[in-house]
Order: C-alpha cells, then structure tokens, then sequence
C-alpha cells in the first residue's frame, strides 16, 4: 500500500523554491523580452510579478494561483480535473465559501481526535438519509487534510450505493467489498492524480450482504492496520436510513462526524442517529449542517 517513487540523482530544483516568476514564464512560455517587459512594469508600479503579468495580458489569475500553489506545496485541480470532478471544491474552488467551511471542519476534527495514537483513529462520517451531501463532504474533507501534508486515505464504505470512485475518477473494478469478502487479488488503494498524498480505497461490487460484511472481524482489522499507515483516513458510510451500516462502521473507526442537512433531515431520525452511537466506542466529534 506504499506509493514511493525514486528521483534522480540530478533532480532538478523542487518547485516550491523555483521564484514566482520563473514558474508563470514556464507555464506560459514567455520570451526573454516578455519578461523584461513584465519586469520593468513590476519596477515602474512597485507590484508583483503575478500582477504585473496579469495586467500586461501575459499571464491569467489561474496561472498565478497556479504557481503560487506550487510555491507553496499547496495542491490545486488542473483544468481536467475541473471538468472532471466539479464537487471537488476544496481543488476547484479552493477561496469559495464551501471550501473555507470545509477547512474549518477541519480544523475542529484534527483538534478534537488530538495528539500522537489517538490522532490516527479513522473517521466516519454518517447521516440519517440519502442525499445528505455524505459524499461530497468526505471527499472534500479528506482532500483539504491531504493540503496539510502527509498521507490522506479515503475509504468508500458506502457498500449500498458507492460513489467516491465517480468523485475521484478511479476504478471501481475491485475495492473493499472484493477484500472483504476475501477475492482481492492486486494493489486496491489508488493514487489521486494531481493530489499529493491522497489516495482512494473505493467500494468495489456492490455485495449482496453488505452489512454482513462490514460486520466481519476482517473490516476492524483492516481499519486498525490502515489507520498505521495513513496520517488520516476518512470514510464514506450508507445512510442510517438504508440499514446499521453507519453506525458499525463508526464503531470501527473509533470516531465519527455525523452530517445533517438543512430543511431535509427530521429531528427525531438525527436524534435516532446520535441515541444508535451511544454505548459504541465511536467517539462523537461533532455535527455539521449542511447548508448547500
């Protein structure tokens, strides 16, 4: 399950300490005197390079947001993942409210779990019913806790309704439910490309018991040896609604986030969702609510 690559014994400069300006003239291919150009405006109006080139039309916003993302390790989508994957807002719009809100989620989960051992629990995010935004929010989640460094996974244990695959753009052939149910046989985590540090485990067939399944000594196993590998592991779960899968999974993991949404959900289904928890040793983080 590792993902390690060589570099050679020549590697160029990494790219985060290449200037800014040497990365926009990479980008766009700009001549010697394209770039004297933008140089001699950023000296005349005492600004930026990136908003010199922008005003001189040598150079887009995205460019600049671009290389300022290598600059700063910080990874954003490129204009197929954009097309690709739009509910990815934590790569796509990386300033938008829904990311910032994201990013604050974030910040309270990797408070809340903690230091050392306890900060490697999994967590699972649960809801009552379908269409309560699960998916979105894990992805996105597990995409801004890749931003932080170190390794992120994301596990679809949606074994009713899988979607992280479609999010991520990765094959569905085989996952968890093929390992559970003891028939893998090749690599299963994959790489998110353009994600440094992100990979995804997703669902596989759709079983016909997948309770069953994540009830199976083998799924706690699984998590516990993952959850040594990875710096954080997020998982996708069914909704409540659809059968105990939510709240297994949660008592797996050790921690779980419980997702509602706004002017959908019921009082009385959230509180059955929470009461389901009590007495398991999932550690309630939190509720978000889900406004989009």
């Amino acid at each position: 399950m590792n993902a390690t690559s060589g570099a050679p014994v020549n590697a160029p400069a990494e790219l985060h300490d290449r200037p800014i300006g040497d990365l926009i003239r990479d980008a766009r291919n700009l001549s010697a005197a394209e770039v004297e150009k933008v140089l001699s405006y950023q000296r005349e109006h005492g600004v930026r390079f990136g908003e010199a080139a922008i005003t001189l039309g040598l150079a887009s916003p995205d460019d600049v947001l671009n290389a300022l993302a290598q600059q700063f390790h910080y990874p954003l989508a490129n204009a197929e993942r954009r097309l690709a994957s739009p509910e990815l807002v934590t790569l796509l719009q990386p300033f938008s409210v829904q990311a910032e809100a994201i990013r604050a989620v974030r910040s309270q989960v990797t408070m809340r779990l903690g230091q050392g051992e306890a900060a490697r629990q999994a967590l699972a995010v649960i809801s009552p019913a379908s269409g309560d935004g699960k998916t979105y929010f894990a992805a996105n989640l597990a995409v801004s806790l890749a931003q932080l460094g170190g390794r992120t996974l994301i596990i679809d244990a949606d074994l009713r309704g899988p979607r992280q695959h479609e999010v991520f753009k990765v094959s569905n052939s085989a996952g968890l439910s093929t390992l559970l149910s003891g028939r893998a046989e090749n690599q299963l985590i994959q790489t998110v490309e353009g994600v440094s540090g992100l990979f995804v485990l997703p669902c596989g067939p759709i079983p016909p018991n997948p309770l069953e399944l994540i009830e199976r000594p083998a799924f706690a196993l699984l998590i516990r040896e993952l959850s040594t590998k990875f710096d954080h592991v997020v998982i996708d779960t069914a909704a409540a609604s659809l059968g105990a899968d939510a709240c297994v999974v949660a008592a797996r993991c050790g921690a779980a986030l419980v997702l509602t949404r706004k002017n959908e959900n019921k009082i009385s289904a959230l509180q059955d969702l929470v009461a389901s928890l009590a007495g398991s040793s999932a550690q309630l983080l939190g509720a978000v609510v889900n406004e989009f």
